[in-house]
């Protein structure tokens, strides 16, 4: 998960009339995955969006950081890259940052999906992103965690969320009211990708998968729960697999 930022200001043609408004001003932690991607085309519409952030934490491939820069650019709003790869380096012992660890195959309810966390990977870019909004003025920070993640990921569930939240508003205390708006924390990926199928997202133009290669893996977990989902919300999948069926097997038994 990588965050790009939209800066504010040069948006789709129908967000000028907004640009000068504090209210309207929402920074974006964008990966480049589908679940980021359909938030900054959610917020584009609503005519809210500001710009694109991503963060390079030293993740094992930075395939993702080009797909968050399509993402800037078919919106026309623009974005940074946020170097912390020294954070990530001394974040060890994860299969994203640490090359000799192998990612697992297989469904994320698989206890073995756990070696893919990153220890306070989201708080750390959340952080940083919200001391970048009270910077550029920006009255909400966005990022797409989602009811997905929960089971894994510490710092995606709501308990997290909600206390980031009041962390934050002590620590911009006096100097920016800025709000963590995550609006897809209770749903599933299945009601992202319709949406992202209503917002016309153009779903080839995104990447979740962990392996990096030149397309995706089909066995990963994100690759995995990312065509169950498009199964499950009955949308054509335009990704292309190396492994397309390894899916079922993984999401019948919840294990590879």
């Amino acid at each position: 998960m990588l965050i790009y930022i939209a800066i504010m200001g040069r948006g789709l043609p129908h967000l000028k009339e907004n640009k000068d408004k504090i209210d309207m001003k929402t920074l974006i932690i964008c990966s480049g995955g589908l679940d980021s991607v359909t938030l900054a085309y959610k917020i584009a519409k609503e005519g809210r969006l500001s710009g694109l952030i991503s963060f390079d934490y030293g993740q094992r491939h930075k395939k993702e950081l080009l797909f968050a820069k399509k993402c800037a650019q078919a919106l026309n709003t623009s974005f940074d890259v946020i170097d912390i790869s020294g954070v990530g380096a001394a974040l060890s012992g994860s299969a994203l940052t640490d090359n000799i660890i192998d990612v697992p195959d297989g469904h994320y309810a698989k206890d073995s999906m756990k070696v893919t966390i990153v220890p306070n990977r989201n708080a750390i870019m959340l952080t940083i992103a919200y001391g970048i909004a009270s910077a550029r003025r920006c009255s909400k920070v966005a990022t797409a965690v989602h009811g997905g993640d929960h089971f894994i990921y510490p710092d995606c569930r709501p308990k997290f969320i909600n206390s980031f939240q009041n962390m934050q508003n002590y620590a911009l205390e006096g100097l920016s009211q800025i709000e963590l708006y995550t609006p897809f924390l209770k749903k599933t990926k299945a009601e992202i990708a319709a949406e992202g199928a209503r917002l016309s997202v153009p779903f080839s133009d995104t990447w979740s998968c962990y392996k990096g290669g030149d397309i995706h893996c089909g066995r990963c977990g994100t690759c995995v729960e990312r065509i169950e989902a498009f199964n499950i919300a009955g949308i054509n999948d335009p990704t292309k697999y190396a492994d397309p069926d390894f899916w079922k097997q993984a999401t019948e038994k919840g294990v590879a």
